[in-house]
């Protein structure tokens, strides 16, 4: 079993998801970040004041899986997620973790089958 938690940018999010979607992938968890990578945030106007702002906002993906589908979430993450045919600087990042145990709180299932 793995944990995958990818950042991604919010207007992407409905790609991913259809993405997701299409290898069967349905059950994931999403939250608002805000964060900041290469692009060390930007400048905005504001009532005709330039001001930085370092902290960009980003949606974060969490999806536990079992091995026989990392690479196909994975793969529909890179598809929804990037920005272009060869995809841009802040397109996001994917982090793929093991994932010890998976317990569902309703039947006391353990393991893949609580997924």
């Amino acid at each position: 079993m793995k944990l995958i938690i990818a950042i991604i940018q919010p207007d992407r999010l409905e790609a991913v998801k259809a993405a997701l979607a299409e290898v069967e992938v349905f059950r994931l968890t999403v939250m608002d970040v805000q964060g900041f990578g290469r692009q060390r945030g930007h400048a905005e106007m504001y009532r005709g004041h330039e001001f930085s702002v370092n902290l960009i906002r980003k949606v974060q993906l969490t999806i536990a899986v079992n091995d026989a589908f990392l690479q196909p979430t994975v793969d529909a993450i890179i598809k929804g997620g990037r920005t272009g045919a060869d995809g841009e600087i802040g397109d996001g990042k994917i982090m793929i973790l093991p994932l010890e145990e998976c317990i569902r709180i309703r039947t006391g299932e353990r393991g893949g089958e609580a997924i």
